[in-house]
């Protein structure tokens, strides 16, 4: 059954589902606005914008006007400075980077991720954000009279202490009446762009972005193993599991097949990869995601067997282009001749080197 089938089936068969009476995690939700001026006079390699507090942490965002390494305008999240906090301190977050387009607002740009901050690993986002050839260009509209805004939208656990790392119960093999606490961090480290959208509680399960929600409930609807394979989980894990499932879900339902690009590609690489780490039975999933990867060759020949097929017809035209030059230069040729046949009646032709001379 094709994809687009499945979600035809959930319409038309949901059923109502009951909530259960389970506590979700609330969530801190602010937004920061940065206005870089002089943007062309900067003469640093990176720059960080003041310092923004989100859940009770600082928060500043990092960018390298010239690109990190790359012909790319590069943006990032950074979480302060984490050299003085304590050891193991961790802190998770979603978050959107947008950079703002003034004059076109359609074309702001917007790139969304999630990722557990800590010492080590400090800042997260966006090497390649947009290319610096595109930024620059004063018609676009991203740098005008000058400056460039940049926005941070964040999104922190309101109950997440500075140590919040998943608790996961897990029995002991040598007693069954034994418990012991396997500490797990399964948060994937993927680059989505898709947005950050309204939150909505699926099934009592978790928070979840708003637009995976009815996909969700479409394929738990067919595939029941889905909720009983996560029901011994954390509630964390659980939530972190169905988002993402929705990833995937969501990419394939909004992609289409001229989409898949080599960005696609590793879009949707990376996001298959991070939900096979939660053990869903994806055996129904698989084709289609396999068959989504697929596309990307498929693409790369089609635009390559497009552009032979527009070189073909090219050529075609100056063919009869260059046919309908020689069928005028025959009629020209052949009015030619006809008056060269006419001006040679009666003509004698002489030497023109030989003297005029006067007769002697």
């Amino acid at each position: 059954m094709s994809l687009m089938a499945i979600i035809n089936c959930w319409f038309w068969s949901r059923p109502v589902v009951e909530m259960e009476n389970q506590k979700t995690r609330e969530e801190v939700f602010e937004k920061f606005t940065w206005t870089v001026k002089n943007f062309s006079k900067l003469n640093t390699n990176r720059l960080y914008s003041e310092n923004f507090f989100i859940g009770g942490h600082p928060w500043r965002i990092l960018i390298y006007p010239k690109g990190n390494n790359v012909n790319y305008f590069s943006v990032y999240l950074d979480a302060g400075d984490t050299a003085n906090l304590p050891y193991g301190w961790t802190r998770f977050a979603k978050f959107k980077l947008i950079l703002i387009n003034k004059v076109h607002s359609e074309m702001t740009k917007t790139k969304e991720t999630a990722h557990r901050f800590n010492a080590r690993e400090n800042d997260w986002g966006f090497t390649t954000f947009m290319p610096l050839n595109e930024l620059r260009d004063p018609n676009q509209g991203f740098i005008v009279d000058d400056n460039c805004i940049i926005e941070a939208e964040i999104s922190v656990p309101k109950s997440e202490h500075e140590n919040p790392v998943e608790k996961v119960a897990k029995t002991s093999p040598v007693s069954a009446n034994v418990e012991t606490t396997e500490y797990t961090d399964p948060l994937p480290k993927e680059m989505s762009s898709t947005p950050l959208g309204k939150l909505m509680d699926f099934r009592g399960l978790g928070k979840i972005e708003e637009a995976y929600v009815p996909l969700l409930e479409e394929v738990c609807c067919l595939h029941p193993s889905l909720i009983e394979s996560q029901k011994k989980r954390s509630s964390r894990f659980t939530e972190w599991a169905f988002t993402a499932l929705g990833r995937v879900l969501y990419f394939l339902k909004t992609k289409k097949i001229k989409d898949m690009n080599e960005d696609a590609y590793m879009h949707l690489q990376i996001l298959w990869e991070e939900l096979e780490t939660f053990r869903f039975d994806l055996t129904w999933l698989e084709p289609h995601v396999k068959s989504a990867l697929g596309m990307k060759g498929y693409v790369e020949r089609a635009v390559q067997v497009t552009r032979m097929k527009d070189n073909v017809s090219a050529l075609e035209m100056e063919i009869k282009r260059m046919k309908a030059n020689i069928a005028a230069a025959e009629v020209d040729l052949e009015i030619a001749r006809r008056d060269l046949m006419k001006a040679e009646e009666g003509f004698e032709e002489r030497d023109l080197d030989v003297e005029l001379g006067y007769g002697a």
